[in-house]
């Protein structure tokens, strides 16, 4: 049996077709297809509700229709992130990583003048060519 997500907005029982996620970080509002699964802080709408929709005074409304895109990960998306995941796993060689931004305590590297990259766990901080 499958369940059907119902629009956030108080007092309408429509079905959902789309997601509201806010970005207070850029002022923007991104309105796309229907996510996978309910999110936390994230609105699922009806056609009217999502055809209606404004933002605060100030603030950008993105909307993404790409009808194109598949619902599900492609078998090449799926490929990419297992070997994104075994490169990640990879354990890395200290003597050759010292010279490129090697490991240094904590799990943390340094910022190596070749590759512009500092990181830290898993994350990567990319720094501009002009900083």
């Amino acid at each position: 049996m499958s369940l059907v997500r119902r629009c956030s907005r108080t007092a309408c029982g429509r079905p959902a077709v789309a997601t509201l996620t806010y970005v207070y970080a850029d002022s923007t509002a991104v309105l796309g297809p229907l996510a996978t699964y309910a999110e936390p802080h994230c609105y699922d709408l009806c056609a009217e509700h999502s055809e209606r929709l404004t933002a605060p005074r100030g603030w950008d409304v993105v909307r993404l229709s790409d009808g194109s895109a598949p619902s599900r990960p492609s078998g090449d998306d799926l490929e990419a992130l297992a070997n994104a995941v075994r490169e990640a796993a990879r354990p890395h060689d200290r003597a050759a990583g010292a010279g490129a931004g090697g490991s240094g305590p904590g799990g943390t590297t340094g910022n190596g003048p070749a590759t512009g990259q500092a990181r830290r766990g898993h994350l990567r901080v990319l720094r501009s060519p002009d900083s």
